[in-house]
């Protein structure tokens, strides 16, 4: 038996982009959600880390998304978790190394915008920091 599966509820980090395969057309929509979490460290202060998701939505869903949903918004996604691996040339003109870098992503399946009352009172989308989107992977 397997599971591929995701929930996310967080705050949308940059309004989504609406993008095409250039093979097919096939069309999608890209946006980041931010979670986070807090903890108390050792000293008995609080702590927290906001986590990025990167999230992808096919066809009408994408399409949806991409009208309907903006930065800042406080949003449910459900999805299956996807790995994409690809090279990229690091180090100066003279000498570049070829890495191979390995990045993770939420393919969607439902995406809900949540309603204001159901904003946690700690994290207003007005304090959601920038997204740290990853505009230089190859799709």
């Amino acid at each position: 038996m397997y599971l591929n599966s995701i929930q996310i509820i967080g705050f949308i980090g940059k309004n989504p982009e609406r993008r095409q395969l250039p093979n097919n057309g096939a069309g999608y929509t890209v946006f980041s959600v931010a979670t986070q979490r807090s903890w108390k460290d050792a000293a008995g202060e609080w702590q927290n880390q906001t986590e990025w998701h990167r999230v992808i939505a096919w066809n009408s869903l994408g399409e949806r998304a991409a009208e309907t949903l903006h930065s800042g918004d406080h949003v449910f996604v459900n999805g299956s978790v996807v790995s994409r691996a690809y090279d990229r040339l690091h180090g100066d003109k003279d000498a570049p190394v070829t890495v191979k870098q390995t990045f993770w992503q939420v393919r969607a399946s439902v995406i809900r915008k949540m309603n204001r009352a159901d904003a946690p009172a700690s994290a207003p989308a007005s304090k959601v920091p920038e997204s740290q989107d990853a505009d230089d992977v190859p799709f």
